[in-house]
């Protein structure tokens, strides 16, 4: 059954001593975004994160940040199926956010069309949500000054 909250995972790796973060294109949707989902049967947010990390670009990382950015969504916006089992007054729900070293090759399901790899400057002009803009400025910045928390 799916949770009542969202994660965002934003894949990094460094370059010649610079972050590059990997954005991807939505197969259903002409936009560009970090990976996305919703955690099942009582996952918490890390294991939903892993999991669908795996699930949308076949990589496993033992390097995770937990970002304090956080931001909610519209329930409406889940699809209703997946809301049916939620109480009716479940209007918005968190969207945690999380950093992951990606040190192997990305392998997309059919969700995505295309990643690219870019800094991060070129990266947030790409994204379509605030949220991504935000949890991604977030990790840069802890990148930057070498807090990992």
């Amino acid at each position: 059954m799916r949770e009542p909250y969202q994660i965002l995972a934003i894949p990094y790796r460094m370059v010649d001593g610079s972050a590059r973060y990997c954005v991807f294109h939505r197969s259903d949707a002409d936009q560009w975004q970090f990976i996305s989902g919703g955690g099942e049967d009582g996952e918490t947010p890390l294991e939903a994160a892993k999991r669908e990390v795996l699930e949308e670009s076949g990589v496993q990382s033992d390097d995770w940040v937990v970002l304090k950015s956080l931001s909610f969504l519209p329930a409406a916006a889940i699809c209703e199926t997946c809301r049916q089992h939620w109480d009716r007054d479940i209007l918005v729900i968190p969207e945690y956010t999380f950093g992951f070293a990606c040190r192997e090759e990305i392998h997309l399901s059919n969700e995505h069309t295309e990643c690219i790899w870019l800094p991060y400057e070129q990266a947030s002009e790409k994204l379509r949500w605030d949220s991504n803009r935000t949890a991604l400025y977030e990790l840069n910045c802890r990148l930057k000054i070498g807090r990992e928390v």
